[in-house]
Parts: C-alpha cells; sequence; structure tokens
C-alpha cells in the first residue's frame, strides 16, 4: 500500500498590517486541521480575524527539540502549516528544524511567501547608488547580531569592505548600542532604521549611524526594528 504523507506548508503571515497576507496564504491556513505557530496567544488574534478554526500548536526556539518530532508524527496523518509571529518562518524564526526533519521523512514541504521587514526595508532604502554597481540594490542578510561585543566586533569588522546594503534586525533595547558600536567600527556610514513596518507607528528613519544614534537616544523606540547599512561610498 502507498503511504500518503502529509505537507508542510511554511506560511508568510503579516508583518504588522493584518491585511498584508495573500489569498493563497488564507486558503491554505483555511484547509489545514493544525498549525504550529510560535506564540499561539499572537497568532489567534490572525486566525480570529479571519474566522479560522484550525487548531493551534505551541511551536517555538524553547520547545522545539521535543516537539519536532510530534510535529513530524502528524504529518504521517495530514498536512500542516508552520507559521510564526511575523513574516516567513525559518527566518530569524523558528522553523530550520521541522523543516529539515520534514524532509528527511520524505514530506513535501511548500512555502507560502509573503510580506517580511527585510525587503520592505531594503525598498525604502534603495535610493542611493552604490558605485560599481549599476542597478538594483545587493543586500546581505545577516538576522540578528551577535550579543557579546566581541563577537559582534569581528563579525562586521569582517564585513567593512562588503559591497553590500548590509541588513540586521535588531531589538529595541539594543539599537542605540547597536548605531554606537556599528558608529565606531563604520564611521559616518549612512543607515536605515524601520520600526514597526506596515503598522500604525511605523517609521523610517535615514542619516548617518552617528545621526541615527542621536536621534534614538531621545525617541520613542516601539516594537521590531530593521536596520540597513550602506557600504562604503
Amino acid at each position: 500500500m502507498t503511504r500518503i504523507l502529509g505537507t508542510l506548508y511554511l506560511v508568510a503571515t503579516p508583518i504588522g498590517n493584518l491585511e498584508d497576507i495573500t489569498v493563497r496564504a488564507l486558503r491554505v491556513l483555511r484547509q489545514v486541521r493544525v498549525i504550529a505557530a510560535e506564540d499561539t496567544r499572537h497568532s489567534l488574534k490572525l486566525l480570529n480575524h479571519y474566522g479560522f478554526a484550525a487548531r493551534l500548536i505551541s511551536y517555538h526556539d524553547h520547545n522545539k527539540d521535543t516537539m519536532t518530532a510530534t510535529l513530524v508524527a502528524h504529518l504521517e496523518r495530514d498536512d500542516m502549516a508552520l507559521i510564526t509571529d511575523a513574516g516567513t518562518p525559518g527566518i530569524s524564526d523558528p522553523g530550520y528544524e521541522i523543516v529539515a526533519a520534514a524532509l528527511d521523512g520524505g514530506f513535501e514541504v511548500e512555502l507560502i511567501p509573503g510580506a517580511d521587514a527585510i525587503t520592505t526595508l531594503i525598498a525604502s532604502a534603495s535610493r542611493r547608488e552604490i558605485p560599481g554597481v549599476e542597478s538594483g540594490m545587493p543586500f546581505r542578510f545577516l538576522g540578528f547580531p551577535p550579543r557579546k561585543e566581541g563577537a559582534f566586533r569581528v563579525l562586521f569588522e569582517r564585513l567593512h569592505h562588503a559591497r553590500e546594503l548590509l541588513v540586521i534586525y535588531e531589538s529595541p533595547n539594543r539599537l542605540v548600542r547597536t548605531l554606537a558600536l556599528l558608529g565606531d567600527l563604520y564611521g559616518e556610514r549612512q543607515a536605515v532604521v524601520g520600526l514597526e513596518l506596515s503598522k500604525f507607528y511605523e517609521e523610517i528613519a535615514r542619516g548617518s549611524l552617528t545621526e541615527l544614534r542621536a536621534y534614538f537616544e531621545r525617541a520613542p523606540i516601539r516594537g521590531e526594528v530593521t536596520l540597513a547599512v550602506y557600504p562604503l561610498s
């Protein structure tokens, strides 16, 4: 008898505004009976908004070692969706382990793309030409940078002469410190900071690393932070 395998759907969810979800994502979330979510309380707002009745299972960094096998076992019986608090699962969010385990088990993995903070900020940052680049805005996404200063400095010293826009995520309480460290390493390079992208309090601030540090030392820093640093001009 042929074994019927389920499909793991990686569903990108809105990074803020609940209207920023695709028709395809809505269809998948409506048809699956189980959704693994980074924060079930947070994801319940999205499901309630669109009237979904799927069962939510908690899957995050603190339980992924034990829950991965449970989720893979569910794929033996049915399809399942994986979502995170915002954006695409596996991009600086839980997801890598379950994807690897699903593929190792012979299951299909299908990505349902959608909004993300990386490209949203880059589109806002791509107004400055980079010498030697004919068109477009090449970038390098680094996720969340190391918290320890030594490791942070090693990483960005190695990227000092990179010709791409360097894009990172950062927490609100570390933004000023990160801008200070980058300013110490890169001087007066230009940068762009995006806060609460697509949300009510969205803010995009542009300027040198020094100017941005001074601004955010006195301005409120709300929610998620995406930061892009231009290469040497």
